[in-house]
């Protein structure tokens, strides 16, 4: 939830770290700080606010030198955002000094024992007690800090990436993780921490991935030294060429980064097919899936873990495979698989799906999974991230970097990888024609053009949402295959306009939510050609007729809907199997504009972070 940066080598670290920070923001702005230090001397600023707040804090009060330092921007768990719980956190002494993204779970009772030896605190974090916790071994048992940090992480429980270093040891920072993810950039004698690859790529393609109960001691001159937590023996760490560049991570000429995130959908969904659909020939081609054949032939179904917008993905999944490949399906929100005592057996097939590839309870749903013996297949962007590692497989969606916190492109490639799937598996149970195979095929491969299209009404599309822009209320309405795609527009202006919206199938309507329609509702209905078309019409009459707002996405040339509809978007004609990937566009469009119509940070909307890494 947490962004953290570290840099320890023969540079300025300020302009390093500050800029990282600025990188990592997505994951979390409700403060933000930094440690730099010259030598022996040690400077701390950290304030409530954004990294931009921080920058100017530093430059006002501090002369920003020193060639080590860490950086933290924090999106809160324990306190409420302010100057006092805002990292970096000092020990009692003043000599150790920590950035921590993650839980300590049994903070209070290690709290209660500190304070019993004479230590106090004056925030409100979990953070500020772990730092004390290191102090209190290392000082008790007079250890090096790396010691003390390994034996202190066996006493936690909970999720940490943490940075620490001791002011009187210039040259060396300790960094550990359990559930958060770390990467280790390496440079010519100089090394770079952050939460991902993003704030060194300029400086090196060289990184080091941390895995789950490992932690590295980091020292000038010296190699890298990376042990597990548990019982302090090496691990030959792996060093992997990053094949990310700076550019996929700026805003390239847009306003924010999820209008350039909606725009780049056509490339992204490109990308994700690439070299696995072969319409020529007919084939679908995935490693994962051929290595794996039988395995997921013969399950005797498909659960899908996820949360958020991947989970509104797993929906579409379910109607695609269980209609194509005839195989049973489960969505299960991932924040409640495991706490529900699931029924999992080996015969079962676990698709965990997650953009960041670290969500917590999507992790926590795969080892539940694992446990009990079923396969697990990840869907997920981020390469090398933790979901990547722990699952017995999977795809990668391709859709590069995604900053803005509310998921677009994300959405599409996973269901993307999830159509290619289920195509395949279809085609090897014969429960598809080879001419509908074909057609798939061929309409597959021409949804980045229609998405072009689609994006073509933003114009329009931006006058419809200064209409709607003070509602206070929204009805999102689809049926089939397009019932997700409600749910996940709906989503969408919740999470950046802070509109109360709500998405339904649109039959279930009038076993409710009709009750709310009035002249100052507006309701948006998908409602393309392909699929349920005259039953959707007839719930939009229904609409009508209580005098509420319609905002109707259709086929081109549609003119049933276009005379019942206050405004109407329209998309090219597709499959319905495939629609999702076309449909979302324009929802995705509308939710932007009234957030920014409204004055709303869209890439960093109110108490939400990218990536959540604690449950």
């Amino acid at each position: 939830m947490c962004g953290i940066v570290g840099y320890l080598g023969n540079r300025e670290a300020y302009p390093i770290i500050i800029e990282g920070l600025k990188r990592l923001e997505y994951r979390g702005y409700d403060s933000a700080g930094i440690a730099l230090l010259d030598g022996k001397t040690l400077n701390v600023s950290k304030t409530k606010g954004k990294v931009a707040d921080l920058e100017q804090q530093v430059l006002h009060n501090t002369d920003p030198v020193g060639h080590m330092g860490i950086g933290h921007t924090r999106w809160a768990t324990h306190g409420i955002p302010n100057d006092i719980n805002s990292h970096p956190h000092l020990s009692n002494s003043g000599n150790l000094v920590i950035i921590h993204n993650g839980i300590i779970e049994n903070y209070e009772s290690l709290k209660l024992e500190l304070v019993s030896r004479g230590y106090s605190f004056t925030s409100e974090t979990d953070t500020e007690v772990l730092i004390n916790l290191i102090e209190d071994v290392k000082q008790k048992e007079n250890l090096k800090l790396g010691k003390a940090v390994q034996i202190a992480l066996n006493q936690v429980v909970g999720a940490y990436a943490i940075a620490v270093f001791d002011r009187t040891q210039p040259d060396e920072i300790v960094i550990a993780r359990l559930g958060s993810p770390l990467a280790v950039g390496i440079g010519q004698n100089e090394y770079f921490i952050a939460s991902d690859a993003s704030p060194f790529l300029e400086y090196t393609k060289n990184a080091i991935y941390l895995e789950d109960e490992e932690m590295a001691i980091i020292r000038l001159h010296k190699d890298i030294k990376v042990r597990k937590i548990k019982d302090d023996s090496l691990v030959d760490p792996y060093i992997q060429r990053l094949q990310m560049s700076l550019e996929h991570i700026e805003k390239g000429g847009f306003d924010h980064f999820m209008l350039k995130e909606i725009h780049e959908q056509p490339r992204a969904i490109k990308d994700t097919y690439r070299g696995r659909l072969n319409k020529e020939q007919g084939l679908i081609k995935m490693s994962s899936i051929e290595d794996h054949l039988e395995k997921l032939l013969n399950a005797n179904r498909v659960i899908i873990v996820a949360c958020g917008t991947s989970w509104h993905a797993g929906l579409v999944a379910e109607y695609i495979f269980e209609d194509i490949a005839r195989i049973p399906v489960e969505v299960e929100y991932a924040s409640e698989f495991r706490y529900r005592n699931p029924i999992i057996t080996e015969k079962d097939v676990v698709i965990a799906i997650s953009q960041s590839g670290e969500t917590a309870d999507t992790l926590a749903a795969i080892k539940l999974a694992k446990s009990k013996g079923a396969f697990v297949y990840g869907v997920c962007n981020v390469v090398g991230s933790s979901i990547a590692r722990e699952t017995h497989t999977g795809a990668y969606t391709h859709a590069g970097p995604e900053i803005g916190v509310a998921s677009t492109k994300a959405f599409t490639t996973q269901i993307t990888v999830l159509t290619l799937m289920a195509l395949r598996l279809a085609k090897a149970k014969g429960s598809i024609s080879d001419s509908h195979f074909r057609q798939l095929l061929i309409e597959l491969d021409l949804i980045p053009q229609k998405v072009e299209l689609a994006l073509k009404s933003d114009a329009h599309i931006k006058m419809i949402a200064n209409t709607y822009k003070d509602s206070r209320n929204c009805l999102y309405l689809g049926r089939g295959y397009n019932f997700p795609v409600a749910l996940e527009g709906a989503l969408k202006l919740k999470e950046i306009s802070y509109i109360h919206a709500e998405g339904y199938p649109a039959a279930e309507m009038k076993h409710g939510p009709i009750a709310l329609i009035d002249e100052n509702m507006p309701v948006v209905v998908i409602a393309t050609k392909k699929g349920h078309y005259e039953k959707v019409v007839s719930n939009i009459q229904e609409i009508k007729s209580r005098k509420g707002k319609i905002i109707a996405v259709v086929t081109q040339g549609d003119t049933q809907v276009r005379a019942l509809a206050d405004h109407i978007i329209e998309v090219p004609e597709s499959s319905e199997v495939l629609s999702p990937l076309i449909t979302t566009v324009p929802l995705q469009l509308l939710s932007y504009h009234i957030a920014v119509l409204l004055g709303k940070n869209v890439d960093q909307p109110r108490n939400l972070a990218k990536s959540v890494t604690v449950e």
